[in-house]
């Protein structure tokens, strides 16, 4: 009886799978890209370069080397999610932001004949400080804030008059604090604190 090998699974040792990047992580590295030739740290002939690379590139260590100089890694989805702009503009109806979701830096939130809820208290907020720039006109705008929040009026805001701001100006140690930068018209901007229980 004849033993026949049969042939051995070639294994390449130390071959890694490397993570695939999507196009939300190439639009982001492209985002940070602009920012620093903005700033002055590349020039527009390397931001085209680069910008070239990063929408090429398929996996995070590509992305990650277009960055590396200028003091970063290539963001994630999620990291950029949180660094977006959340802009709020009903136009007919009433609009609520609220239940769970997760606070970004910056929120933009404008009416002109609706009312608009921005309700943080099932909210997810991993910053410090939250920048609210709300601008109404025949419609209001209600923020509501959890218990422990802090909530300041910016010294830019115009018509205070219309910006009734019933939350603690001082946030617990550990707890945001949202700087709203007021434009209401005649409507009304009201900022309320959550009571506990």
């Amino acid at each position: 009886m004849v033993n026949e090998e049969l042939p051995a699974t070639r294994r390449t040792p130390g071959a890694a799978v490397e993570a695939r990047a999507g196009d939300s992580d190439r639009e982001a590295v492209a985002e940070q890209l602009r920012v620093a030739a903005g700033d002055g740290r590349i020039d527009l002939g390397e931001l085209e370069e680069r910008l070239e690379q990063a929408y090429a590139a398929r996996t995070y260590r590509e992305l990650d080397a277009l960055v590396a100089d200028l003091g970063g890694r290539a963001k994630t989805r999620e990291q950029s999610a949180a660094e977006e702009v959340l802009v709020l503009r009903p136009r007919m109806n009433n609009m609520v932001q609220g239940g769970r979701w997760s606070v970004p830096r910056r929120i933009v939130a404008e009416t002109k004949i609706s009312l608009l809820t921005v309700d943080f208290t099932e909210a997810v907020c991993p910053h410090e400080e939250i920048t609210v720039t709300a601008s109404t006109g025949l419609g209001h705008i209600r923020l509501i804030v959890p218990r422990g929040w802090g909530v300041r009026i910016d010294p830019s805001s115009t018509n205070t008059g219309n910006i009734v701001n019933k939350a603690s100006a001082q946030a617990e140690p550990g707890a945001p604090t949202l700087t709203v930068i007021g434009h209401p018209r005649s409507g009304p901007i009201r900022i309320k604190q959550r009571r506990r229980g």
